[in-house]
């Protein structure tokens, strides 16, 4: 078993930064996933669910101490700030799960839109951990993933997730 894990994380860390499928431990859950080497972002249907989940690999110390944060997701940013009225999509104040790093997993019909944006993306799509300062928004550990084959690797997972 170890050896499996040993040689799934291996795979992840090796692989490019573009939509690719999966299947959860082999069986018939489909997970189109993105990983940059920073961060992982994923959607995967469990038990008729869509989840979308994203996790920084080393997080910034903010995120450590943090009750709760926002999630954005930006389709085909241009620049680096993540700011209200560039296109970006919010996920509410949501609990926050730390492990190693930090992640959030998001279910419903918030990961069901996020799963449409990302389709629609066609270059990059910007995920990352918010926070209001002020009137501004803060982004926290902010990962850009590639977009190519998203359309066609998250639209297995929505076939999957009725």
């Amino acid at each position: 078993m170890r050896l499996a894990a040993i040689v799934a994380v291996t795979f992840l860390l090796s692989s490019p930064a573009m939509a690719e499928q999966w299947r959860y431990e082999g069986g018939g859950t489909p997970i189109a996933w993105f990983d940059n080497g920073d961060a992982q972002f994923q959607f995967a249907c469990r038990g008729g669910t869509l989840t979308m989940g994203f996790w920084v690999k080393k997080p910034d110390a903010s995120l450590g101490t943090a009750s709760a944060m926002s999630v954005a997701i930006t389709p085909d940013a241009t620049g680096s700030a993540v700011r209200q009225e560039n296109g970006t999509s919010f996920a509410q104040d949501m609990p926050m799960v730390h492990l190693d790093g930090s992640s959030v997993i998001v279910r419903g019909p918030v990961a069901r839109q996020w799963a449409r944006i990302a389709q629609d993306a066609r270059e990059t799509i910007r995920v990352a951990f918010v926070r209001m300062k002020g009137s501004a928004v803060e982004a926290i550990d902010a990962n850009v993933f590639g977009a190519r084959g998203s359309k066609s690797a998250i639209g297995h997972v929505l076939e999957k997730c009725r």
